[in-house]
């Protein structure tokens, strides 16, 4: 028998801890903070009465006073406990958003590499940061307010039968019109269309962070958002979705609207039939009451339609949550297996990415010893990055396996095997922190001087040098950046620090000027010293004193040997060879144009 799913209150509710109660006490305070402030309307019908009973002379109506002090302090009570509803409320709220935004990043770091690559950075800035911002908005707000509106009703169908009942059946006819033209707002073919526009929110929101990053393309070709389809078609998407929904909401709309506020054109000519036909004065009494009365009435209505369109937004907004923390994270294994060595090795291993229709690899098979440096070359698409990813184990494999140390990476913990490899990727990049905090990131109980030293072995003292506050210089903060070279030396000083055992190298170099590839190989020399080093390289000079070169081509190994076997081979890697020493003697200008 299938569990009924929890209600999205109750899951958000759930992250509060020990703070939920502060909610239901907010909500409680609210609810009797709005029935108290029906007190003053009372007060109202008692003055109106003893003013017309005193009528012309007003020395007979003394209790006026009173009654206007009544509804003063009936006045100042509601809003005394409307602000403590809000105090407690606001304060389980933030305290609630922070839970949710902890949880949701907790079960991202444990996430597969895979999860990211299909997800775009906008996307997930809105489901984790936008949306935990909607529940808080939902506790400390709309919660109280929500209570609020479940008691009004009933306390307000009280308050209009307690005089006349026949102008309060007809201001809770107008209620129930109300009611029934938001029901034909929401309901029917509308029902989705919160889901629907929270879609297509969290879509163009993901395209416009890709077009802010696409700026300087759009600026050199003075192109427009035109010309970034996605984008572009996001924004209609939205638009048109917008629009047609106005479109359909006009009859509801016009009838909430009418019903509303019609009450007031209704009560006159009731109140002259009933005076025709009993006391007139208490008649006009009543009539000022109700009169008074039925704008609260409407303003009730349009309480609860806003209330609506919040708890669907939560509802929107924690089942976007959930489709992050459903993602399965890496399996951890049971029983924990520890390296014996620095080698790996990859036996038969194929590897397809979700959604796609041919492996990346196909048993692949091939070896690196304790302390060899072997080389991944071939075609850009070979599957020579997605071979390293594997190691640190970015993404399991469909079949074969990945070891270190002899231990199948899957039966290795995942810090112990994140402590056993330093991954020094392409494009690296920096936290909005200090180069201190960015180098030690690779091992945060690290000394400064440990990190100093890390720092000059990565050749990065020019860097420090030139930058005001040398190693405390936060990168990003008043106009201080690296260059791409200049970045990957960090990265590598990174790497240096953490000193484990195996290094995989992404092209390292694929950003550096001559200058700062010069540096860099320095610290390569540095890094990789006594150390299982797997490169991915596209400039072959880089590789030429490789213990192995691995040629990958469509997801196969094509060859595999040293620099000088693989040329007398004359295959694939000497067809590279050639065409990478005819783009070496490339020049620009009129003889290379010939």
């Amino acid at each position: 028998m299938n569990q009924k799913k929890p209600s999205s209150l109750a899951r958000i509710l759930g992250y509060a801890g020990r703070h939920k109660n502060l909610t239901i006490l907010g909500c409680i305070l609210s609810a009797l903070s709005a029935v108290l402030g029906l007190a003053p309307y009372l007060c109202v019908w008692l003055v109106a009465r003893s003013v017309l009973a005193a009528w012309p002379s007003l020395d007979g109506a003394g209790d006026l006073g009173r009654f206007g002090w009544m509804a003063v302090w009936f006045a100042i009570g509601s809003i005394l406990l409307y602000f403590a509803a809000l105090m407690s409320t606001h304060i389980a709220a933030f305290r609630t958003a922070r839970n949710i935004r902890r949880a949701a990043m907790t079960h991202v770091l444990k996430l597969p590499l895979g999860f990211f690559t299909g997800n775009q950075s906008g996307r997930l800035r809105k489901l984790i940061d936008d949306n935990a911002g909607l529940t808080e908005d939902l506790l400390a707000h709309k919660l109280p307010d929500l209570a609020a509106t479940a008691v009004t009703p009933i306390a307000a169908i009280v308050v209009l039968f307690l005089f006349d009942w026949r102008m309060g059946l007809l201001c809770l006819l107008t209620m129930v019109l109300a009611l029934l033209s938001m029901c034909l707002m929401m309901g029917g073919k509308n029902a989705g269309f919160f889901h629907r526009y929270q879609k297509e929110i969290e879509r163009m929101s993901g395209e416009a962070v890709e077009y802010v990053r696409g700026i300087p393309v759009v600026k050199m070709f003075q192109q427009t958002v035109y010309s970034f389809k996605a984008f572009y078609a996001a924004i209609q998407d939205y638009s048109n979705l917008a629009s047609q929904y106005a479109m359909s909401c006009r009859t509801g709309q016009t009838c909430f609207l009418t019903s509303i506020n019609g009450a007031f054109a209704l009560l006159i000519p009731a109140a002259l039939l009933i005076a025709s036909g009993g006391d007139v004065r208490t008649t006009l009494v009543n009539l000022i009451f109700y009169a008074l009365f039925a704008p609260a009435c409407g303003q009730m209505i349009n309480r609860i339609m806003y209330m609506s369109e919040a708890v669907m937004e939560a509802d929107e907004a924690i089942g976007r949550l959930d489709e992050i923390l459903s993602q399965q994270p890496m399996p951890e294994p049971e029983t924990q297996k520890r390296p014996v060595n620095a080698a790996v090795a990859f036996d038969h291993v194929t590897f397809t990415y979700p959604g796609a229709d041919r492996p990346a690899l196909e048993d692949v098979n091939f070896s690196v010893q304790p302390g060899e440096v072997v080389a991944l070359v071939g075609p850009s698409g070979g599957g020579k990055t997605t071979a390293a990813s594997l190691i640190p184990r970015f993404w399991d494999v469909d079949s074969g396996s990945v070891t270190v140390g002899g231990a199948d990476v899957r039966e290795l913990d995942s810090a112990a095997l994140m402590g056993q490899v330093a991954f020094v990727f392409q494009d690296t990049r920096l936290f909005k922190e200090s180069l201190l905090e960015n180098i030690r990131a690779a091992r945060p109980d690290a000394s400064r001087e440990e990190v100093l030293a890390a720092a000059h072995a990565a050749q990065c003292d020019d860097i420090l040098e030139k930058l005001p506050q040398g190693l405390d210089t936060v990168v990003g903060a008043r106009g201080v950046y690296l260059s791409g070279g200049e970045q990957q030396r960090i990265a590598l000083a990174r790497a240096i620090l953490k000193d484990a055992p195996i290094v995989v190298l992404d092209e390292a170099t694929a950003f550096a000027d001559p200058e700062n590839e010069h540096q860099i190989q320095k610290a390569f020399e540095t890094l990789t010293r006594n150390k299982t080093v797997l490169m991915i390289a596209h400039r072959l000079s880089t590789v030429q004193n490789a213990d192995n070169i691995i040629v990958l081509n469509e997801g196969k190994i094509a060859e595999q040997g040293s620099h000088s076997a693989l040329l007398e081979k004359n295959g694939v890697y000497a067809a590279m060879w050639a065409d990478y020493q005819r783009s070496a003697q490339w020049k620009v200008g009129k003889e290379a144009a010939v």
